[in-house]
């Protein structure tokens, strides 16, 4: 007989990465605040572990009980890497001071274990959200001393979490590369705040007549394919001179991309916002008329991109490269269109096109829209969390807290 899901009540939400700012403008971090959001809207109780804010709450999340973590200073990478480790013990016992829970619900970090380890300690469920491979990413970017320390901690979350859930399928590969992981993983991808994308939005920018603006939001760094979008831009502005560009976001490309435009002659015919907050993103959506994903030829892509989440909620045609993810979540000529990862020219070739058909452009929009506000928001994604943990959001005791 298949044993009932248990009802949550009361959850601990773990973020022990001081690259995640729980309350700041990155992917991770509204990552963080979608899945918190909807554990509030199934009436679940939320204490959230985190290393680092960036600030004060959103006002809707300003009820969820916040534990600081100790963040280490940076400096001497062993040393920080060693205090990463010993903040564990903090950690801990911030976890066996509040509570009781019926949840840990942990973003995997290199060095974070005390969470996964409580719940086993306490007998209750744990939930281990991978978002990358961050073991070879680290060592790759950022470096990484300690690395049979890194591999230790993952063994033991890899192999104490009761589910683990992979943004991706390339996430999930990289998974069940460890012998620990077996039967454990499931995909669930990113998702996107409904709410925000619930009725009709202004555009945030004025919009000329006969103007056709191609849009990208996002960190602007090397894996983003802003090179490849900034010729394919100028490719279109050639044969179609009313065209504009409108990249949201910052980032270390951000001044090669301004020499780009420059170079092309474009610098008039684009405008590069910088960072923004997660409100704004809506306004500046509505102010495109087509959105870009244009990722290069990348191996091992493992992403789940937000970004094109947002994009299909607001309606928009998509251009994507045709890699990873992406190929499942864009089916091309019905919600978007797809290319070749790199080739400049197809990608050219589909903005002209969008460009010419409006008809084409509300289809694929409305078709996108429909479907990710069906299937991928953060409600439908916490539900499928709860259901591989074998739990269930309940309106049970708060435990008298």
């Amino acid at each position: 007989m298949t044993a009932l899901p248990a009802p949550i009540s009361a959850v601990a939400y773990v973020c022990a990465d001081p690259g995640v700012p729980v309350f700041g403008r990155k992917g991770s971090s509204v990552h963080v605040q979608g899945v918190v959001r909807a554990l509030l809207r199934l009436g679940v109780e939320v204490d959230l572990f985190a290393s680092r804010t960036d600030g004060e709450p959103p006002e809707d999340l300003r009820n969820v009980r916040l534990h600081k973590l100790p963040r280490p200073p940076k400096g001497d990478l062993e040393a920080r890497e060693r205090d990463l480790l010993a903040a564990n013990a903090e950690l801990r016992a911030a976890l066996e001071g509040s509570g009781p829970f019926d949840l840990i619900y942990e973003r995997y970090s290199l060095w974070s274990r005390a969470g996964v380890e409580h719940a086993r300690e306490a007998g209750i469920p744990s939930v281990l959200e991978v978002n990358s491979p961050l073991i070879p990413e680290q060592a790759e970017h950022r470096g990484l001393v300690a690395r049979p320390a890194a591999e230790e901690v993952a063994r033991t979350v890899f192999g104490g979490a009761d589910a683990l859930v992979a943004v991706s399928e390339g996430v999930a590969e990289y998974l069940r590369g460890y012998p620990e992981t077996a039967g454990r993983v499931c995909v669930i991808p990113n998702g996107v705040e409904a709410a925000r994308y619930s009725g009709e939005v202004a555009p945030a920018l004025p919009k000329r007549e006969g103007e056709f603006t191609v849009g990208f939001v996002g960190t602007l760094k090397p894996w983003h394919g802003l090179s490849g979008l900034v010729e394919a831009f100028a490719e279109l502005h050639r044969k179609r001179p009313g065209s504009r560009l409108l990249v949201v976001g910052d980032g270390p490309e951000r001044e090669s991309v301004e020499r780009m435009l420059a170079k092309h002659g474009l610098l008039a015919k684009a405008r590069l916002t910088g960072a923004v907050g997660p409100e704004e993103v809506p306004g500046l959506l509505a102010s495109m008329d087509v959105a870009v994903a244009p990722y290069p030829a990348l191996a091992g892509f493992y992403f789940s991109p937000l970004k094109v989440y947002e994009y299909l909620a607001a309606g928009l045609p998509v251009v994507a490269s045709r890699i990873g993810q992406l190929g499942d979540l864009i089916s091309s000529e019905e919600n978007g269109l797809l290319y070749p990862p790199g080739e400049i020219q197809a990608l050219a070739e589909a903005l002209v096109r969008l460009h010419d058909d409006p008809d084409l452009r509300t289809r694929l929009g409305e078709a996108g829209r429909r479907e990710v506000l069906a299937e991928h928001t953060w409600d439908a994604v916490v539900e499928r969390i709860l259901e591989a943990v074998g739990a269930r959001a309940g309106a049970g005791e708060a435990h008298g807290r």
